[in-house]
């Protein structure tokens, strides 16, 4: 009778556990480091989709890069997609210009694109091409459905890794103009993620090296933007929420040109751990951000760090589950904080 208990309660456990977690396509971005790999090859089994960041396209639609062999040999052992990203390096925003309102530029690029997915066996590609002017919104999405076109009728999969945006306004700011002209604007997020696969919307640098210190990504920043884009019309079954799970380190920097200036910088979980426990800092949490921050005297000058990790994964995932979005889309394997795994694995279910 005591091990029938046992049994049924260990039962009713397992269920009532499958009905609170929530299904997930969990896509993981990877650059090259050791890091990245070795955290992408420990923890497969909570990867839906991998994106390495490894191809760069040129003004003439040009495409280079290649994909570590290891990584193929692994995600297809595991059932994990692999989409590699392509990228304008620097995020340049005149190659940009260049490629997309350039017939040759944009057909020599999708056929690359075919033929490297032939060479190494991938599932798709993932478009990170950054800094894209308002002006060109429109050829940008002429790009994205001619090359949407020529993957499906080869079963490739198409995603963007989309800039955030909250409202189609110019801002209260010369510095939230800039953003919205040049990073924003370009992009029709209704008619993009229609086209494609799905886009997974980079809810992350709220607050970067050009802003006063902040939260990398604060919830109610997030929901802010999840709220926007679905009242444009964008399915939540194909939009993937970004989730950062670095940190970023303000700091006063010094160079010739620019003399003396504030300054962050991305950093990982290791790195992190290092600075709070070489200026003895303590944690706090910050209720509004959703994350733990810190900050200490350095020289008289107080440093800041906010901090993304375990912690500040949990509020995440409620937004996730919230508006029963396709997923999450992770930047980057390898600055994480160990007990992020376990904090998924507890709140998700890998689609």
């Amino acid at each position: 009778m005591k091990q029938q208990i046992i049994t049924l309660t260990l039962f009713l456990c397992v269920v009532l556990t499958g009905h609170t977690q929530t299904k997930s396509e969990n896509l993981f971005y990877m650059i090259d480091t050791p890091e990245s790999f070795n955290s992408f090859k420990a923890n497969v089994d909570q990867i839906s989709i991998v994106c390495p960041q490894a191809f760069f396209v040129s003004e003439d639609g040009v495409i280079s890069g290649s994909v570590d062999k290891r990584i193929l040999k692994i995600a297809r052992a595991n059932n994990i997609k692999v989409m590699p990203l392509i990228v304008n390096k620097g995020f340049n925003q005149q190659l940009l210009h260049t490629i997309v309102s350039t017939l040759t530029s944009r057909e020599r690029s999708i056929e690359m694109m075919l033929e490297y997915a032939k060479k190494y066996g991938l599932d798709g590609w993932q478009f990170d091409l950054e800094g894209l002017h308002i002006s060109d919104r429109d050829n940008f999405t002429l790009y994205f459905k001619e090359t949407a076109e020529a993957f499906h009728k080869e079963g490739l999969q198409l995603s963007a890794a989309l800039v955030h945006q909250f409202e189609n306004l110019g801002g209260p700011s010369a510095y939230h103009l800039f953003l919205y002209e040049n990073w924003r604007a370009g992009y029709a997020f209704k008619e993009l993620s229609e086209i494609g696969d799905f886009i997974s919307i980079m809810t992350y640098d709220q607050h970067t090296r050009r802003t006063p210190p902040g939260p990398v990504s604060g919830t109610e920043w997030m929901e802010k933007v999840i709220q926007y884009l679905l009242a444009e019309g964008v399915s939540p079954d194909k939009l993937s929420l970004g989730i950062p799970n670095y940190s970023v380190h303000w700091f006063a920097d010094y160079s010739e040109e620019k003399g003396g200036f504030t300054n962050g910088r991305q950093i990982g979980y290791i790195k992190l751990q290092h600075l709070l426990g070489k200026y003895d800092a303590t944690p706090l949490w910050h209720e509004k951000a959703g994350c733990n921050y810190a900050m200490w005297d350095n020289g008289g000058v107080f440093e800041y760090v906010f901090i993304e990790d375990s912690h500040s994964l949990k509020p995440k995932l409620d937004i996730l589950k919230k508006y029963k979005l396709r997923g999450i889309s992770v930047w980057v394997l390898g600055s994480e904080d160990p007990d992020f795994w376990t904090v998924l694995q507890k709140t998700v279910t890998k689609k």
